[in-house]
């Protein structure tokens, strides 16, 4: 039995740092269950010269593809494999296709932390049918309430296609000038195909930006190109701009019901989020191809878990509440204590149990 440790990634935000511990240990069983054979065991805490580890033992050890796979856990900064007394460096490699800043440049009032939103994407994608596949397949993910795009971003950066819906025009006015900005100062291939308003029938339902994207000139001539497509209208009218069974993944990171409320064209503002779900939720599923997964976030002292698990169940998913899943939720400040429910799509064999 090989022993392993991964160096937690410092995080700017002070109590996302506190809770971090905890949630790579969740999200390294969750990896283990999905797509490492279950052969994670022994899953730990631990203070190595004065810094924060999680450690764990695995049956056989890494292999590279194993080791390429913990690359990308939300919250790692190095791992280690032990030799007696001594840590030896285990070599990562990541999805990352651009540079960090695509993530960590944006700051506004409001922002969710980067590493949570990773932590939220990957758990949703390990919960789909095609966890295998993470390394080299090309994902479709959308963010039916994007806000300024730190989701977008995440699942630009892991090299999928990315989109994304959100009714504030504030914030998808901001989104475009930024992402346009950034391709444009970083000279990264890419190619506006829609941007301005929608119309249908002479109306203007919403406003829309389609880009093409290429990490570099040598994919952009074999056509790897990933696509970019951030819609201005309600979360309800989604079935509008996309089409059914069109998608691998949806995540959203719901308001929290503090500041900012949960708002639809039918209820208008809520600080319930469960009104949101319960107005969003069929058309989010539509979207998803079967085997897909639906990942969301919420403040849990403003709905509770059992109610928004019953409004995924409705809707058709299966909701994965068992061990890890379970062990996701933490402490944002006084006000709100964050939490995450996976589901999956029926339509294939459901993924394996983490446990």
């Amino acid at each position: 039995m090989n022993r392993y440790g991964v160096l937690i990634l410092p995080a700017s935000n002070r109590v996302y740092a506190g809770a971090a511990v905890e949630l790579t240990r969740a999200e390294l069983e969750i990896f283990g269950g999905s797509v490492l054979g279950g052969r994670i065991g022994a899953v730990r805490t631990a203070t190595i010269g004065g810094a924060r580890y999680v450690t764990f033992d695995v049956e056989g050890g890494l292999s590279e593809r194993d080791a390429a796979l913990l690359g990308n856990l939300s919250s790692v900064y190095a791992l280690f494999e032990f030799v007696d007394d001594l840590l030896r460096p285990v070599p990562l490699s990541r999805l990352d296709r651009f540079d960090d800043d695509l993530i960590t440049i944006q700051k506004y009032q409001g922002k969710t932390n980067e590493q949570f939103t990773k932590l939220l994407l990957n758990v949703t994608l390990l919960a789909s049918d095609w966890a295998g596949d993470l390394l080299t397949r090309r994902f479709r993910v959308i963010d039916p309430l994007c806000g300024r795009g730190t989701t977008v971003n995440q699942a630009m950066m892991y090299g999928f296609d990315a989109a994304g819906l959100d009714r504030d025009s504030k914030d998808f006015e901001a989104y475009q000038a930024f992402l346009t900005t950034w391709l444009k100062r970083k000279r990264i291939k890419h190619r506006v195909l829609e941007s301005g308003p929608v119309r249908r029938e002479r109306k203007v339902v919403g406003r829309r930006l389609r880009m093409e994207v290429a990490a570099s000139k040598e994919a952009q001539k074999a056509g790897d190109v990933q696509s970019v497509d951030v819609v201005n209208a309600d979360t309800t009218r989604v079935g509008e701009f996309f089409r059914p069974e069109s998608v691998d993944l949806v995540v959203a990171d719901a308001p929290y019901g503090v500041q900012h409320g949960s708002r639809t064209a039918e209820t208008g503002l809520a600080r319930d989020p469960l009104a949101l779900l319960d107005a969003a939720v069929p058309g989010w599923v539509r979207l998803l191809r079967p085997g897909g997964a639906l990942g969301i976030s919420w403040n849990t002292n403003v709905a509770r878990r059992e109610a928004a698990a019953e409004q995924l169940t409705a809707a058709g998913l299966t909701v994965l509440d068992h061990g890890p899943w379970q062990a996701l939720s933490h402490r944002v400040d006084q006000a709100i204590v964050r939490d995450i429910l996976v589901a999956h799509k029926p339509g294939q064999p459901s993924p394996p149990s983490p446990i």
